[in-house]
């Protein structure tokens, strides 16, 4: 777990930030049975200590791999290709197996054994399934994870080396979410979806807390992530809101989205943009999501923030993968690379201003992909 000083509490619940319902925490509930909508965690009375609240009973159930804590570092030399000498970069691919979902996968996997849970389901892409694949092998829980076929191999080959059992399947992402839950009906397993789970959530919150402590209270005025089911924005909000009810911060960051051309239902509900696009194929797979179950939320979040939503062509992700790599020493992989693509948009667009201040979430490590370039 996060060196970030954590509060264990035992007035939980979970509500719809929609309709407003409230429910007894449950990892087998994923969704409001009143409008449909996920859900988020509780607490019965944020403390006004600086620590970050967790959805955990007792520290005895705690599982940890050493997650967070991931470095900041300037980007010195984009001076030279964006008009902005105050860009920041969280190395989110540092963390155990990659990628920024061992946040969530942590704090989630903790929840798990708590329950005593013991068979896991998930379905992921790769890092989420790399992540939670780690987590239940020191939980000793058995994960089951349903991949694409089309995965990138690297990211097969880590689920598999953790000793998870994998179940690719042939088709679309949504055909691999189906045969997830259809496997959870039939066996009556608990279906740990990272992007479903509230407490998912309340461990990339993490972040949050980590950029407070960097800046010593003082926020970059923008945040830019790749978004995809949006774990991560998601719960760095949350975590934001937390700090400024606890008198940390002051004020809360403009958190931008950034989504591939091919796949950005996000950039397109920001936009107002309701007419279907046919869905294409991305180099950033891990934004590659057609219909975040968050997307209400995710939309209120950018209205809320001042953000916004931009979308960016698979060939400027791929220069911007090289241009990290080659002028800056940070090989992620290309959905990292989107949100530096995004970054110029943004910036090219004004959205931005030469002067403020912006910090980039570099999600995951690029040997977990495909090279394209």
């Amino acid at each position: 777990m996060s060196e970030v000083s954590t509060s264990i509490r035992k007035d939980i619940s979970l509500y719809c930030s929609s309709c407003g319902a409230s429910f007894p925490p449950d990892m087998r509930l994923l969704a409001c049975t009143v409008c449909g909508e996920p859900l988020l965690v509780k607490y019965g009375e944020i403390s006004t200590n600086p620590h970050m609240e967790i959805p955990v009973y007792s520290c005895n159930a705690l599982v940890s791999l050493g997650e967070g804590n991931t470095p900041v570092i300037k980007m010195d030399k984009l001076g030279s290709r964006l008009p902005c000498g105050n860009i920041f970069a969280k190395l989110e691919f540092m963390n155990p197996t990659g990628s920024f979902k061992d946040r969530g996968t942590a704090m989630m996997i903790s929840v798990a054994k708590g329950f005593n849970i013991a068979n896991l389901v998930e379905d992921s892409s790769g890092n989420a399934g790399s992540s939670v694949a780690a987590y239940c092998g020191k939980a000793g829980i058995t994960a089951h994870i349903f991949v694409p076929s089309s995965a990138p191999q690297p990211k097969l080959d880590q689920i598999s080396v953790y000793g998870a059992i994998a179940h690719k399947i042939e088709g679309t992402r949504e055909m691999v979410t189906d045969a997830a839950s259809d496997f959870v009906d039939e066996k009556g397993y608990v279906y740990g979806a990272h992007k479903l789970s509230p407490y998912f959530l309340e461990g990339t919150k993490a972040f949050a807390y980590e950029i407070a402590r960097h800046n010593l209270g003082e926020m970059p005025e923008h945040i830019i992530m790749p978004v995809g089911n949006g774990s991560l924005y998601i719960g760095a909000w949350l975590g934001f809101k937390e700090l400024i009810f606890k008198g940390v911060i002051s004020k809360m960051p403009k958190m931008h989205v950034v989504q591939a051309s091919a796949v950005k239902p996000l950039v397109n509900l920001f936009s107002g943009n309701r007419k279907e696009e046919p869905i294409g194929i991305t180099v950033a797979g891990g934004i590659s999501v057609s219909n975040p179950p968050r997307s209400k939320l995710i939309g209120e979040i950018l209205l809320e923030t001042g953000g916004h939503a931009a979308a960016v062509d698979d060939e400027v992700i791929l220069e911007w993968q090289k241009i990290l790599a080659q002028e800056n020493g940070i090989y992620c992989e290309p959905t990292s690379s989107s949100a530096f693509a995004g970054l110029e948009y943004l910036i090219r667009d004004g959205i931005i201003a030469k002067k403020e201040s912006v910090l980039v979430a570099v999600t995951g490590f690029g040997l977990k992909d495909n090279l394209y370039i």
